[in-house]
């Protein structure tokens, strides 16, 4: 729900009280007139207990729960009074002496804690301003708590701007108490008292309070995460071709392997597989209850049920990935064959503006120096990187990598400097290696190494400088030595002077750099491109060889491509997928290329298409580009078929189809 009104309406006004108490008489008797002195949010709140029948003249809330069922309300808010409890409890000598009291409410308004003054128990007893005690304003009227939870924002009310007479003479100040992770409400904290105790600090302290509960709650949500990470890392890690989610004891999304984009997008998921994906309730997860199980995708997962010490930490859900034909291979098998490749042998395209990317970061390769790769997003900053590091003396070492962006502060020290037993509840027995630990002897690519949080910034500078690391909660360094490869989209050099990353950290890794170019600067690279894509995602799903139609080629040809190679590729999967046959139409196509297509109809021709004004079909692309990768390698056709990202026979295959040989014949003569 939005705010209502601005930070001042969240205020009572004392001096007014005589007049507030005239306007709500007027407004129980049927005088339709607004007070001029009354706050919009008092006189809607008001209305609405009008309109729910709320009696005016009552003088308590309505009986609370009895024990056991105050017992289960608490039960059920259990990770809310773990962390608020402490923090609760602190506040007791301080509101001791003020006559005033604090409370803990749930999302439905009942009292689950009470600490404070013991001379105000009583009172409020009257009220029934106690445990188990509903206080929404459909139970107690206009009140702090009620009215804080239905505007979902702070909110002081005083005296006569509570709706029932017999509360009029407290005053009450509360907030909402959010979800660190998804933004819903988990409960209220209100702080009330008689009226003489009135204080506008009280509303200061409550939003203080909740803000505090809040990062309490997050701490204690990624510290099962993390456990919750640990118990499914076997799986999310494995080269299956299965979709695995991870998703925790809400039903939300944790993390998803490396295959759950294309499965999902196999059966029909358009959406991206991130944290906004709706998943599924935990009661059917739980349950594992296929006819409540919600998404029809999700009715096909394995689901089991992550526990530790009997409590539930998440879901383990795996997918099933579509039948593959029987020559696809293995992800083993890939990883082997991409192992032998030549290094940069991955990245596609013969443009010059490519071309000079690719011999700079050659040259930078057998040097230890740090390596800053630039580029937009989506350019293909990791195959840069992965190229380096074959090209190193660190080759025979790991290539590990860690994206800096949207993990919180916490999660990432966690992830990058690894931690030792009882650093955090939940820790694993033995502690963890980090990202850097596992990168020793070998290389280390930071991806959005803008995204790291200040606070850790020296933390890596010290390990860059010193070569050891402290896991976190030891107090012994461990010897590193790795190659530091990162990449940015952003400007580094305007974050220095806004203060928003470290001048001596961007210096120790901005030694060198290489500038990756955007797809729009290298429309050449497009064909060639093209090609490998198709017949890379055919193979992958069991698909026979397609190919786009003349429109279709045109639209992807004129389009600006603002997600780079990433959404390339992308784009080309999904219209394989939702294509009727092996000829891809426009229709396949998400409906920015076409409106793109539409837009730049009399536009000049793009870089990289044929003369005379037609768009060639995507058989005499390929044709071409086998053409400039046979030119590029001299010949040779095992460097042919690595540049072209397809297998040496695969080559013969389409050299013999175009016509070919003469082309390979008249290279090696020229250069003989």
């Amino acid at each position: 729900m939005q705010e209502t009104g601005t930070p001042m309406d969240w205020f009572s006004r004392p001096d007014h009280d005589a007049d507030i108490l005239l306007a709500w008489e007027h407004l129980i008797s049927g005088k339709a007139e607004r007070a001029t002195d009354l706050r919009g949010v008092i006189d809607d709140s008001w209305r609405r207990c009008l309109s729910s029948r709320v009696d005016p003249t009552a003088d308590r809330a309505p009986p609370p729960l009895d024990e056991s069922r105050l017992m289960a309300c608490r039960a059920k808010n259990a990770r809310l009074l773990d962390a608020s409890k402490p923090l609760i409890q602190q506040t007791r000598d301080i509101l001791a002496q003020t006559g005033t009291i604090m409370l803990l409410t749930d999302p439905e308004g009942v009292i689950l804690q009470l600490e404070g003054d013991t001379r105000i128990v009583g009172p409020a007893s009257e009220v029934r301003l106690i445990p188990g005690s509903n206080w929404t304003e459909f139970n107690a009227g206009t009140n702090a708590i009620g009215t804080a939870l239905t505007l979902q924002q702070p909110v002081q009310i005083h005296g006569a701007e509570h709706f029932c007479a017999g509360i009029k003479r407290w005053t009450c100040s509360a907030t909402v108490i959010r979800d660190p992770l998804d933004g819903g409400i988990l409960g209220a904290i209100d702080v009330s008292g008689l009226a003489h105790t009135y204080s506008q600090h009280s509303l200061a302290l409550t939003v203080s309070m909740a803000g505090r509960i809040e990062s309490r709650l997050a701490k204690l949500a990624m510290e099962r995460r993390l456990r919750l990470l640990d118990r499914c890392m076997a799986y999310c890690a494995s080269g299956r071709d299965d979709a695995v989610l991870v998703l925790d004891d809400r039903g939300r999304l944790v993390k998803a392997n490396p295959k759950a984009a294309s499965v999902l997008a196999r059966l029909g998921v358009s959406e991206q597989v991130n944290s906004t994906l709706p998943i599924a309730s935990p009661d059917a997860l739980a349950g594992h209850d296929a006819a409540k199980l919600g998404p029809e995708w999700l009715r096909q997962a394995r689901i089991e049920t992550i526990r530790e010490n009997g409590e539930v930490l998440g879901f383990l859900a795996v997918i099933p990935a579509p039948a593959y034909r029987s020559t696809q291979l293995s992800a083993d098998a890939v990883k082997v064959r991409d192992r032998a490749q030549p290094a940069f042998s991955r990245i596609i395209g013969n443009s010059p503006v490519l071309r000079t990317a690719v011999q700079k970061a050659q040259h930078l390769a057998p040097s230890k120096v740090p390596v800053l790769l630039l580029g937009e997003t989506g350019v293909g900053k990791e195959l840069f990187a992965q190229g380096i590091h074959q090209a190193s003396a660190c080759a025979d070492g790991p290539f590990v990598a860690l994206n800096c962006g949207g993990l919180s502060k916490d999660l990432l020290a966690s992830e990058l400097f690894g931690y030792a037993e009882g650093a955090f509840t939940g820790a694993r027995k033995s502690g963890a290696a980090g990202k850097i630990e596992a990168a020793n002897k070998g290389t280390l690519f930071l991806d959005e190494i803008g995204e790291m949080p200040l606070e850790i910034q020296p933390h890596l500078l010290r390990v860059l400088e010193e070569g050891e690391i402290y896991r976190l909660g030891e107090n012994t360094p461990r010897k590193v030595s790795f190659r530091l490869i990162a990449a940015t989209h952003r400007n580094l050099k305007d974050d220095v002077a806004q203060g928003k990353f470290r001048m001596d950290l961007f210096y120790r890794i901005a030694v060198t750099n290489v500038l990756i170019p955007p797809l729009r600067e290298r429309k050449a690279d497009l064909p060639a491109l093209l090609a490998y894509w198709l017949s890379h995602l055919c193979e992958r799903y069991g698909l026979p060889a397609a190919s786009f139609d003349d429109e279709a080629y045109a639209s992807l040809a004129n389009y600006d491509w603002p997600g780079n190679v990433r959404e390339l590729r992308n784009v080309i999967e999904s219209s394989l997928l939702m294509a009727q046959g092996s000829v891809i139409t426009p229709d396949s196509l998400p409906p920015e290329i076409v409106a793109s297509m539409q837009a730049s109809a009399c536009a000049p021709q793009p870089t990289g298409l044929p003369a005379g004004g037609k768009v060639c079909s995507l058989e005499a692309a390929e044709a071409e580009s086998i053409r400039s990768a046979l030119t590029f390698s001299g010949g040779n056709l095992t460097r042919a078929a690595a540049q072209l990202g397809i297998a040496k026979s695969t080559l013969y295959q389409k050299i013999r189809k175009y016509d070919l040989d003469r082309a390979v014949s008249e290279t090696r003569h020229r250069l003989s």
